[in-house]
């Protein structure tokens, strides 16, 4: 099957999607780096960027989760959705993100002008794999 890169419904789904995976990542990956960073500690830069990427990780997967399980997915369901359909979305929207705060402060810093470019390259980074997933597959998250 040939893809098309031209199907404006799929590219409007695949943002939306891209949306909810930009939002969990954000809320642990944000929190975890915000935590250590008005918190005494002893940890590496690389060290808390890690446990950002982790903990971005588990709340996307999470909060995907809750949106399936509201449409009317097992738990179980839920949890292999979120973790196949999307975890490669979310490795490179986690990268995307972290490399933007390493590139732009040294890494682990949150500040007023980062956040908005990290959330942005954290969502351009894996929205063509998602409209690539969704119109070969006709595969979605939600």
């Amino acid at each position: 099957m040939s893809i098309t890169w031209t199907n404006r419904k799929n590219w409007i789904k695949s943002a939306h999607n891209t949306k909810w995976c930009l939002i969990g990542c954000a809320i642990g990956d944000f929190g975890t780096i915000g935590y250590f960073q008005y918190t005494e500690h002893s940890l590496s830069t690389a060290t808390v960027m890690m446990l950002a990427m982790m903990n971005g990780l588990i709340t996307s997967v999470l909060l995907e989760m809750f949106i399936l399980i509201k449409n009317k997915f097992s738990v179980r369901e839920a949890f292999k959705t979120a973790l196949g359909m999307s975890f490669i979305s979310m490795l490179a929207m986690e990268a995307a993100m972290n490399l933007t705060d390493y590139a732009l402060t040294g890494g682990a810093i949150l500040t007023w002008w980062v956040i908005p470019i990290a959330l942005f390259m954290g969502f351009i980074t894996p929205w063509p794999y998602n409209y690539w997933r969704l119109e070969k597959h006709g595969k979605s998250c939600h």
